[in-house]
């Protein structure tokens, strides 16, 4: 201590104050009086009142290159808040001032008041000077109270100040007694990251890093004017860089608030409107902080590496079965044992079903002795060859059927106990594809629309955050969040580029399977006329543009997650299910599937529902009941379409679907309890509303936070319900799986699965305040740079790839099936 230094040249100045203020007064000078000298680490006891006040001198000696740390310790017994204790502390460059009792300021206005106050002095710069310097602290104790009031004062030296790499330092602080350290980067390090951990939940509690300034910000109503800061409970961490701080030094602040509602907690009962408490040890709270390097440039160039290479592998592998089915095809195109699954080649005039289809006709039409329907199909206005795909005036969208008149009554048809795929795919094949293709088009523009102001949007949250300092705003995994210029988490960020990559790759896929389409087409291939699935490429080119915008726009809510951008990260989601619920019925009910303007507008309502949701779900029960209704509903609605094709007739209102679907329900089920015409869609619906309904119940009664998340797992759950029928009925049908097909399922059934353990590793909440989400952070569990969300995208990515291919590949064993032999389901 200070006190046991030999005498300096510095301390005669004290020495000589002192001689001269030898004579005892009542309260040992007044103001204006000579200064006291004080000795570091020696309690002093005195008074105060209006005429009387106490000036200390404390005098150190600080060493070459050394920083040099005191802290304050006042008390007084005082509670009258008319009459404070003031407290002046003056320095070479500084002044810092205090009273006691020091008030503090909660929610509504609440006031809390503490009659012990401590505080760290700020450091003076490191001494440059060859020998040791003389430095001086006065402190001055006064009030305005015309009573004496009592205090107590304590000024120390900190042997402690200075934070080591990788070597923990418990402490403890309180609201009024704060505390802050020093730390310089090491030679060898460029970025750190401060780990912060306490046994305690509550109080909660405020870190801070903050440049190297006088005044330190470290009281609750000034710790956000200056620097980084994050609220904490019992875990908080804090990635610093040395190109922050020219100093290559930095304060790391340590403030707990007087109350703890800003971390969750509740604001304590017996406290009411504007009454005054001094609560002292009842908000202290021991901490351990450790600093820790964090990784360098070339972790950075490893992960992006790891990145890239992991999913263009997908491309060489992509590459290589395209290859091998080339050398498969041609070594039996030379042994002239070419089979239509092969991709085909021109069929000559001597297959049995060339005779009686007239070139141009529809694409679904069988022959007299084939078609289900009995009747000998062929148009009298014939358009161009089925092969070709040019614009023309003919309407894009509309219900117009190329079917002759006889047969243009699709109630006949779409009626009929036993359908087979030549029944519903019957319409000129030119206006059916370019139905699709709106589906393509439309998304394009939708992306377009929608991703450049969340790019705005998500730009201005990472500079608002920049700017401001405030860590509370976005919700990231602060144990693994690797920055990279403005960005915060960039490896939040990377981790979705998979999602992208394999997007593009399923698009040049679907590109290449519809060359082969159209160069087929163009040479009147009959297997590619009238066998197999009708190939409309429309949809599997929406899918593919959904999953590259998925990752997008979830890179763009990983910039800044939170609550209020949370719809950004599920949006594409909906897109994606949706279109492959609608791909899966397409492929069985070519003619009648939706448009895709109806289609859009429907995912349309789901997004400003999900929007709503956001805003009104978490404690509105109104909104709960309407969705649920507006839920069940829709079901119904949707079921009775799909049962009846598309053909059930809902009179002058569209009310009138439910009036029809309860008579049948009571003539069929209650009146004479017959067995359903369409036995297998009855039980496909009849479970299919039954999850809906329990998704209804169970949002009505719990009313999930994550409203997004829980839309999301409906249609999940209804995609695989319909998937697992699709496979079930494919099956039962005696039809087959080929091994690509076969492979793509399993491959989607494992990666799903481990993409689901770590989509559950739930590392923050933006349910929860900053500080609860805290606590749920983990380090990184990847090359040191990805964290399990991380690993989620990766593997989310690859099983939406493998769900897509499930979907494209599915069928190919249909491909020398006529059409009037392949059952719809």
């Amino acid at each position: 201590m200070a006190g046991g230094e030999p005498p300096t040249p510095g301390a005669l100045l004290c020495a000589l104050l002192w001689a001269a203020a030898a004579a005892p007064t009542p309260l040992g000078g007044g103001r204006g009086g000579s200064p006291a000298p004080g000795t570091f680490g020696r309690l002093y006891r005195g008074a105060v009142n209006i005429s009387a006040e106490r000036l200390y001198a404390f005098a150190y000696s600080r060493q070459p290159g050394q920083v040099d740390a005191v802290r304050v310790y006042v008390n007084s017994s005082s509670e009258n808040l008319q009459y404070p204790v003031l407290f002046v502390v003056r320095q070479q460059k500084g002044v810092l001032s205090w009273q006691v009792p020091l008030i503090f300021r909660g929610l509504y206005q609440r006031t809390y008041n503490y009659q012990e106050v401590s505080r760290t002095l700020c450091p003076s710069e490191p001494a440059s000077e060859t020998g040791p310097s003389e430095q001086i602290i006065f402190v001055d104790v006064a009030s305005m109270a015309p009573f004496n009031i009592a205090y107590e004062l304590l000024v120390t030296r900190l042997e402690n100040f200075q934070l080591e790499t990788n070597k923990p330092f418990n402490f403890t602080a309180s609201p009024s007694q704060p505390q802050y350290f020093l730390y310089k980067f090491p030679q060898d390090v460029d970025s750190v990251i401060i780990k912060v951990v306490s046994d305690a939940v509550y109080p909660c509690s405020v870190v801070s890093v903050q440049d190297i300034v006088c005044p330190v910000y470290d009281l609750d109503h000034n710790v956000e004017f200056n620097g980084v800061y994050q609220s904490m409970t019992k875990q908080a961490a804090i990635t610093v860089q040395r190109k922050d701080f020219p100093g290559e030094q930095f304060f790391v602040v340590f403030v707990i608030k007087p109350e703890d509602y800003a971390c969750g907690g509740s604001v304590p009962s017996s406290i009411h409107g504007n009454v005054n408490r001094t609560w002292n040890l009842q908000r202290t709270k021991n901490l351990q902080v450790t600093i820790v390097p964090s990784i360098n440039r070339s972790v950075y160039i490893q992960a992006m590496f790891f990145s890239f290479l992991s999913f263009l592998s997908f491309y060489l592998g992509s590459v290589i079965v395209a290859f091998v089915h080339y050398i498969r095809v041609r070594r039996k195109a030379s042994s002239g044992r070419l089979s239509p699954e092969d991709g085909s080649g021109i069929m000559t005039s001597s297959h049995p079903i060339t005779s009686s289809t007239p070139e141009g006709s529809s694409y679904g039409a069988i022959d007299e002795s084939s078609s289900s329907g009995g009747r000998q199909l062929s148009s009298p206005e014939r358009g161009p060859p089925a092969g070709s795909d040019t614009d023309s005036s003919v309407e894009e969208e509309s219900d117009f059927d190329t079917m002759p008149e006889i047969e243009s009554d699709k109630n006949i048809i779409r009626t009929k106990v036993f359908l087979y795929l030549s029944d519903l795919s019957r319409k000129d094949r030119r206006i059916v594809s370019k139905k699709y293709k709106i589906y393509f088009w439309n998304i394009i523009t939708i992306a377009v629309f929608y991703a450049l102001p969340v790019i705005q949007l998500v730009i201005t949250y990472q500079t608002v955050v920049n700017v401001t300092g405030n860590q509370d705003i976005c919700y990231y995994n602060f144990l693994c969040a690797h920055p990279l210029g403005v960005l915060s988490a960039f490896n939040n960020v990377l981790s979705n580029v998979g999602h992208t990559l394999l997007g593009f790759l399923f698009l040049l896929i679907v590109l290449r399977r519809d060359i082969l389409h159209r160069r087929a087409m163009e040479m009147k291939d009959i297997y590619t006329l009238d066998y197999g699935i009708p190939k409309h490429f429309g949809l599997f080119y929406a899918m593919g543009i959904a999953l590259m915008m998925e990752g997008v726009l979830s890179a763009c809510y990983h910039v800044c997650p939170n609550y209020s951008n949370f719809q950004f990260d599920t949006s594409f989601m909906y897109m994606i299910a949706g279109l492959c619920m609608l791909k899966l019925y397409q492929t069985r009910h070519p003619d009648i599937n939706a448009s895709a303007y109806s289609a859009y507008a429907s995912f349309a309502v789901v997004i400003c529902l999900a929007v709503l949701g956001v805003v009104f779900g978490k404690n509105g029960m109104w909104f709960w009941v309407i969705f649920s209704m507006i839920h069940v509903l829709a079901s119904l609605a949707l079921s009775t379409q799909i049962y009846y094709m598309g053909r059930f007739k809902i009179g002058e209102c569209y009310l009138g679907i439910f009036r029809r679907a309860a008579m049948v329900l009571y003539t069929d089920c209650i009146q004479q309890c017959s067995r359903p015409m369409y036995m297998d869609r009855m039980v496909l619906l009849i479970v299919g509303n039954l999850v809906n309904w329990s998704f209804a119940i169970f949002g009505l009664v719990y009313r999930p936070k994550d409203f997004a998340s829980y839309i999301l797992g409906i249609f999940i759950c209804n995609l695989l319900l319909y998937l697992a029928f699709y496979i079930i009925m494919k099956l039962r049908s005696s039809e087959k799986l080929l091994p690509i097909p076969l492979f793509c399922i399993v491959a989607t059934a494992v990666v799903w699965a481990a993409a689901l353990y770590f989509f559950f590793q739930t590392l923050s909440s933006w349910e929860e305040t900053p500080a609860e989400s805290r606590e749920k952070n983990r380090p990184c569990i990847l090359l040191g740079f990805f964290d399990d969300h991380d690993v989620w995208h990766f593997l989310s990515a690859a099983a939406l790839f493998f769900s897509f291919l499930v979907l494209l590949t599915l069928d190919d064993d249909l491909d020398a099936v006529r059409r009037d032999k392949i059952p719809v389901f």
